[in-house]
């Protein structure tokens, strides 16, 4: 159950944390207010050893009708489910809807005295989610930033589970650092992991006044990473770049042993995440797959394709989840048609490879003398 209205005085007991939220909170924004005050929570007991069963609560939301198919979404860092708030309204009407704020982030706890965020951790919080909290039994998954890493790590758990008690129908990757030797990290990025300068940037960040007025949108994400001290959370939930870089290449290898149909979309002019790491993700582990696989690039889009081209992110979900993704064997005259039809904005679809020597039946033959005439 969702506990009494938060910004009110408000105490919970997690373990040995004494967490609180943050008291007599004001919002100066109405999209933040209303993004709250339409959730609710769960309580999480930690399996991560070093936080010794610390109990949270975590933040979620669903949008649509249940008996719509059913659609999970898994945020990145360093924000909350809100960033999918230009893209749910496009798809609620015809899908079951449900995000979850995972801890440190968005409107769910936050604790920092000592308190481990983990990948690993998320992606076990994202089944009992799935199982206990919106009893999802066949759902589509769509993964951004670090929930791709989340994702993939909750991908071989169900791979590997001869009983999930669920169908993980369909599996959308968006841009993420999800191959760390190909990223173009930034100082914010790096300098969080640095023991002395980590805390000093955080301290300086939390330190500059909160945007009250101007843009609605980032005013919304000022008030959300205030809440709950969320811009001191930063520093600890930072730390999964270390966990990212020690388990990538496992989580990767999920990729081609997986059942699940996958529709991989890159927002191009991302920096931080260049086009290197899809094209690299693709060829070394889905490229080579039997089970259905697509790579759509984002000419319009950056790092977070929800938030800049919303409208071709929900035109590549319906795309997928209708069955409309050509077979290997139907996917070049698709592309021709496809790309006749499309706009400058639109996505681009990119097919399969299949890398052989060329022959041409019935033309002429090739000789380093020249062709016969």
């Amino acid at each position: 159950m969702k506990p009494a209205i938060r910004f009110f005085s408000l105490m919970f007991l997690l373990s040995s944390y004494n967490a609180t939220a943050q008291e007599d909170f004001v919002f100066y924004s109405e999209l933040a207010q209303q993004w709250y005050e339409g959730g609710d929570y769960f309580e999480w007991t930690s399996t991560t050893r070093n936080n010794n069963s610390a109990i949270i609560d975590v933040f979620y939301r669903t949008w649509g009708n249940p008996n719509n198919p059913q659609l999970l979404i898994i945020h990145g860092f360093p924000n909350s489910s809100f960033d999918f708030h230009a893209l749910i309204p496009l798809l609620e009407d015809n899908y079951y809807i449900a995000a979850l704020d995972f801890p440190g982030s968005g409107f769910s706890d936050k604790p920092l005295n000592g308190f481990s965020y983990m990948l690993a951790e998320n992606a076990e919080i994202v089944d009992y989610f799935v199982r206990e909290i919106v009893e999802f039994d066949d759902f589509a998954m769509f993964t951004h930033d670090r929930g791709v890493s989340i994702g993939l790590a909750f991908l071989g758990n169900y791979i590997d589970n001869p009983d999930p008690r669920y169908n993980l129908n369909y599996h959308f990757l968006s841009n993420s650092g999800m191959f760390l030797p190909l990223a173009n990290l930034t100082d914010f990025q790096t300098i969080i992991l640095d023991p002395v300068r980590g805390p000093q940037m955080i301290e300086a960040r939390s330190a500059q006044p909160r945007l009250t007025e101007g843009d609605p949108v980032a005013v919304a994400y000022a008030d959300i990473f205030a809440f709950n001290d969320g811009n001191r959370a930063l520093l600890h939930v930072g730390k999964y770049l270390l966990e990212r870089a020690e388990n990538e290449f496992d989580w990767l290898d999920n990729l081609p042993r997986s059942p699940v149909p996958v529709a991989y979309l890159w927002g191009i002019t991302d920096v931080v995440n260049p086009i290197r790491i899809p094209n690299y993700v693709w060829l070394t582990y889905l490229n080579d797959r039997d089970v259905e696989s697509s790579m759509w690039i984002l000419p319009s889009a950056g790092h977070y394709p929800q938030r800049d081209n919303p409208v071709e992110v929900e035109k590549i979900i319906r795309t997928a989840l209708n069955g409309e993704i050509p077979s290997r064997t139907e996917e070049d005259n698709w592309m021709w048609e496809y790309a006749r039809n499309r706009a400058a904005e639109d996505a681009i679809y990119v097919g399969h490879s299949n890398v052989r020597k060329m022959e041409f039946p019935g033309a002429a033959q090739y000789s380093p003398d020249g062709y016969p005439q």
